[in-house]
């Protein structure tokens, strides 16, 4: 089967998302079949959302079950190799960062796919891109990064509609594809570097006022 950079980039936000999951799951000292669930809702949770909405049913990975072996064999990986991953928190915000920027460029293809307006296609883009870090984290009894004033939902719509605005300019698709992915993952990164987040509408606790004092 010949596969084209569509198809190549979402294996390797299955791949990313895997790892992501598989980290997180040890992280949190879960046994072997947790670690298998998070690893697998991980990577297509995002993409199930985003084919139930389509009405694309059976979604993709019933359709497909490479990406179930895929997901196992990535898992058995990163289990195998945890003892080189030192650095949990670390690889598991790259691993994340990653699928986020390769699943916001899937949510948005298949939204224009099938025709839908363009601002369907940036919301398809940031659910594809999200979704799956938040059933991971749910399901590990953490408040979803989604949901916490990280900016990560955010660089997931800017880069969707950097996607959208390339495309009506006829711009080739392996350059879109290069540009949504860089955007994503840079907005991201820049944005854990420098600590910016998204602004807070809960006043400072008085104690943590005198702390600072």
């Amino acid at each position: 089967m010949e596969l084209s950079l569509f198809n190549i980039l979402d294996i390797l936000g299955t791949i990313a998302f895997a790892i992501s999951g598989a980290l997180s799951a040890m992280n949190r000292r879960l046994d072997l079949f947790g670690i298998f669930i998070i690893s697998f809702v991980t990577a297509i949770g995002g993409g199930t959302v985003r084919d139930i909405l389509i009405g694309n049913t059976p979604v993709s990975w019933m359709q497909n079950t490479v990406y179930v072996y895929l997901i196992g064999i990535v898992t058995i990986f990163a289990i195998v190799f945890r003892n080189k991953l030192n650095y949990l928190k670390k690889s598991l915000f790259l691993f994340d960062t990653i699928g986020l920027g390769v699943f916001t460029i899937t949510g948005v293809e298949v939204g224009i796919q099938n025709n839908l307006d363009p601002i369907i296609s940036v919301a398809l883009g940031a659910m594809t891109g999200t979704f799956g870090g938040v059933i991971r984290d749910i399901l590990c009894n953490e408040i979803p990064v989604i949901f916490r004033k990280e900016i990560y939902a955010t660089a997931c719509l800017i880069g969707a509609l950097a996607y959208v605005t390339l495309y009506d300019l006829g711009v080739n698709a392996d350059v879109i594809y290069l540009v949504t992915s860089l955007t994503v993952i840079s907005i991201r990164l820049v944005a854990v570097k420098y600590h910016l987040t998204m602004p807070s509408f809960y006043p400072v606790h008085p104690k943590s006022s005198k702390r600072r004092m």
